[in-house]
């Protein structure tokens, strides 16, 4: 029951002589409270055992449970306070059938002051609540509805001392807003897992599709442009890349920096249905959330200072065509909800606007980020994962696919002598030193290289001294400690971090900031490659990731801050880019 003595903050109250709080107000926190619940992140199974945990601190009750039907009306969940895994049956024992079955088909709640004397408690139903003619049980029933469909029930029992004031009519109007509410989250939680069984079928055949073609061996080899490649790892990409390309389903590129995500998503829209629409692009870590939220969907006049004309967004000019969303991973958590809308319903309002605009895009995506462990992480909403991730395209690294590196080299050293009107060509031992390189940038550090070599190259060949790395002046090399001579070979994996505790405090000193020392993670040893100091270790880092700490410091599983006292120690200075 709902009354101001029953919250244990009431009960205080009332012993210092204080007026009671108000009906109303106790109704309206807890409701409060229960909404908090329901809103948490949590498997629907402990968010309703946390909800009757709450209800206990409102109500006069002994026992609740939470019962949810499935479409055929069978018991599909059942919930009481204290829940864990195998104590469904349990609970669904102290459920009288009879009872149960009235609420579900008037969808009306049941009142039952004393269930012994009750036509709809039969002898079983009463011994499971514990009655006695020394103990009278009372029972209250609830419908848990989704619009007009009752799906569940919601009850409780409590024993009648004979001296306790029972407000039954306040009582069931309470259980009847925490019904509705509770209502709310199991369709939220249903319409979320049906959308990710239908998204994960429709991935599933597309792999099956994958896996039922022919070998690439025996297929015709597939050509696109502005992909070059021979090796096994390139072929598997192009074919996966004509499957995907025919349907319209939603694509997440992943791969490391420098792997030619961007290509791989114009190649997917130029060999699409949607070929003749445009192709936009936008890097979504390149921007703060609230210019990418106007590039995205655009922006009506006089919707912020400086917004003197309307303006179409991103979506709406990738009608009829595909966006490209690159670094979908460095979202911030509050935009990710505004774009799995967009992404869901194909609908979206224009930043100070309010007239729904409808659109037809295909959307592929791209990160270099572990998206799984974000989600686990609570960093990246899973929702939004099973939205992008219907079709996952695994781009290769360089080190996985040296055999094209010639092939990719010669492109590179063309497109420089047509664009410097130059005759350039390799020699073979120019070509063995990048043979021997590990290119942790991937093809876009292979183009650099050439290009760097051949705008430094005096002759009319490039032999092995044009390049730096053979005078100790490439800090690709310099970062992984390789040489020419040493065969390609895999670079080692960065293990998770060592944090050494804190250094010793002297008291002579002012520490109201206390630095920690942070030790850069080893790089395990590995055949023809020299150990890494820690300084070297933290470059390779920065270098891989771009220069961005953040990302540098997930790379080494360390923080943000953490990886800014070790710049600082080994004076690092940051490249700008």
């Amino acid at each position: 029951m709902v009354h101001a003595e029953a919250p244990s903050v009431v009960r205080e109250a009332t012993r210092a002589s204080v007026a009671p709080v108000p009906l109303s107000e106790i109704t309206i926190t807890g409701i409060y409270e229960v909404s908090k619940i329901l809103n948490a992140p949590t498997r629907l199974e402990t968010t309703l055992s946390n909800v009757l945990n709450l209800l206990s601190s409102f109500l006069q009750m002994r026992n609740g449970v939470i019962s949810l039907l499935a479409d055929d009306g069978i018991p599909d969940i059942t919930v009481g306070a204290g829940w864990n895994e195998g104590t469904d049956e349990r609970y669904r024992a102290r459920l009288p059938e009879m009872a149960i079955g009235q609420i579900v088909a008037t969808a009306v709640p049941l009142v039952v002051e004393n269930v012994a004397t009750h036509p709809l408690f039969s002898y079983s139903d009463v011994a499971a609540l514990g009655a006695t003619p020394e103990a009278t049980v009372s029972f209250i029933g609830v419908p848990i509805r989704i619009g007009a469909r009752v799906v569940g029930t919601l009850t409780i029992d409590r024993i009648w001392d004979g001296r306790a004031v029972f407000r039954l009519d306040s009582d069931v109007r309470f259980l009847t807003m925490i019904a509705n509410l509770i209502g709310q989250t199991v369709q939220l939680h249903r319409l979320v897992a049906r959308d990710r069984d239908r998204l994960m079928s429709e991935s599933h055949r597309l792999q099956k599709e994958l896996s039922e073609l022919k070998p690439a061996r025996e297929r015709k080899k597939v050509r696109i442009d502005g992909i070059i490649g021979d090796s096994p790892a390139i072929r598997a990409l192009l074919d996966k890349i004509m499957i995907v390309a025919k349907s319209n389903s939603t694509v997440l590129l992943r791969g490391e920096s420098g792997t030619g995500k961007e290509l791989v998503a114009k190649a997917i829209h130029q060999l699409s249905t949607r070929a003749k629409g445009p192709f936009i692009k936008i890097n979504c870590a390149a921007l703060p959330e609230s210019v990418l939220e106007s590039e995205l969907f655009g922006h009506e006049k006089g919707a912020f200072t400086g917004a003197t004309n309307a303006r179409k967004g991103r979506f709406e000019l990738a009608d009829k065509g595909t966006l490209f969303l690159d670094e979908i991973g460095e979202i911030s958590p509050a935009f990710q909800a505004k774009l799995l809308r967009v992404l869901q319903e194909q609908e979206f309002e224009r930043v100070g606007g309010s007239q729904t605009i409808k659109v037809d895009v295909r959307v592929v995506t791209a990160t270099n980020k572990n998206l799984e462990e974000a989600v686990s992480r609570n960093e990246f909403r899973a929702d939004l994962y099973y939205r992008i991730s219907v079709v996952p395209v695994l781009l290769p690294a360089l080190r996985d696919r040296r055999t094209d590196i010639p092939l990719l080299a010669n492109e590179f050293l063309r497109r420089f002598n047509d664009e410097n009107e130059r005759t350039l060509v390799f020699e073979a031992d120019a070509m063995n030193v990048l043979l021997g390189c590990g290119f942790p940038g991937n093809v876009r550090e292979l183009e650099n290289c050439v290009q760097r070599t051949a705008t430094l190259a005096a002759g009319p060949c490039i032999v092995m001294d044009d390049f730096a790395c053979r005078h100790n002046e490439c800090l690709s090399a310099m970062l992984w400690k390789g040489h020419a001579d040493i065969p390609a070979q895999r670079l080692p994996e960065i293990p998770l971090p060592v944090v050494a505790r804190p250094a010793a405090i002297d008291a002579t000193k002012d520490h109201s900031v206390v630095r920690p020392q942070v030790t850069v993670p080893a790089m395990p040893a590995a055949t023809g490659v020299l150990e890494m100091s820690e300084r070297d270790r933290l470059v390779d880092a920065m270098e891989r990731a771009g220069w961005v700490q953040a990302k540098a410091a997930r790379l080494l599983g360390l923080t943000p801050r953490q990886i800014g006292y070790a710049l600082k120690k080994y004076d690092v200075e940051i490249k700008r880019f």
